[in-house]
């Protein structure tokens, strides 16, 4: 089992508070809300179709661990994009000096950005053209809807109510990030960060050592878009529960990743929460300006705590 992490500049973690919440009502159609097509590449992330000025469309990967959004270098030389100065990105494996561009119009869906610094990376080891990272999701309401295999981004001020999620979880920011604390990994308290650009999970290694795994596990390698790998341990979780939402028997990967270092999440046990996860539920939205994440549970996959809340 190989996985990936695409986190391009990782933001500083924050502290959340979780509480439930009932089911939202039907949508009324919105001017507001749009719909982008999704696309999967060959590590099961998501990708959205992207334009840049007039050159395009270029496959982006749609990532909620990454600050920055990102540009790959062989598309930035075939636009002839000149080099606007330097950044450093942290990711899975490790932080490496790169070299940034000015973008001064990228648009997907029916949404245009302007003035986006973005660093550069290598296509091969993005997998994809670019990044669509937070700096583009900021005061956005993103729903991923798996089942259909579409992502609809709305702005949140506009609170377009949503049907069907039973489980809503209620956050605190920083930097972006979203980091859900209510939450444990076989009855260990830990923080889990959602991350679309990640193939599988990965734990760090204060989680690892509170659930006393095995000293002799078996070993993977952790592929980040800095192009370094980091080794991994595999590990095994029986029941990861979510505010009282239940995932039964999810493979992770342990590592003393960078990422975490950079997230300050370090000390306390957690848990970067990828595709293979998310991809469970029939849909994922993510309010950041309102600051709560939304799960659509589908019967048989995930269940529920006995407090009895309906799915």
């Amino acid at each position: 089992m190989a996985a990936r992490l695409a986190i391009a500049a990782v933001a500083l973690a924050l502290c959340a508070s979780i509480a439930p919440s009932k089911a939202a009502e039907e949508p009324a159609p919105a001017t507001t809300q749009e719909l982008v097509q999704l696309e999967t590449d060959r590590h099961d992330r998501m990708t959205v179709p992207v334009t840049i000025g007039e050159h395009g469309p270029y496959d982006f990967l749609i990532d909620t661990g990454s600050e920055r959004t990102v540009l790959s270098r062989k598309i930035a030389t075939a636009m002839g994009l000149a080099i606007s100065g330097n950044a450093v990105i942290v990711g899975v494996a490790g932080s490496i000096p790169v070299e940034v561009v000015d973008l001064d119009e990228l648009t997907f869906g029916r949404r245009t950005y302007y003035g986006i610094n973005a660093p550069l990376l290598e296509d091969e080891h993005i997998g994809a053209d670019g990044i669509v990272g937070l700096d583009s999701l900021q005061q956005q309401r993103v729903v991923f809807d798996f089942a259909k295999n579409h992502m609809y981004v709305d702005e949140s001020a506009k609170r377009t109510s949503l049907k069907g999620f039973a489980i809503v979880v209620q956050a605190r920011r920083r930097s972006g990030q979203l980091i859900m604390t209510n939450a444990s990994v076989d009855g260990v308290p830990t923080d889990i960060v959602i991350d679309t650009g990640s193939d599988g999970s990965i734990g760090n290694l204060a989680l690892q050592k509170a659930l006393s795994r095995s000293r002799n596990p078996k070993t993977t390698s952790l592929y980040s878009v800095t192009g370094q790998i980091v080794s991994a341990d595999l590990g095994f979780a029986r029941m990861v529960d979510i505010d009282g939402m239940r995932l039964h028997n999810t493979v992770l990967a342990y590592a003393d990743a960078p990422a975490f270092h950079r997230l300050g999440l370090v000390k306390r046990p957690a848990l970067l929460m990828g595709m293979t996860q998310l991809r469970m539920f029939r849909r994922v939205a993510i309010d950041f300006a309102a600051r709560r994440v939304l799960f659509d549970v589908p019967i048989n996959i995930a269940g529920l705590n006995n407090g009895g809340r309906p799915f």
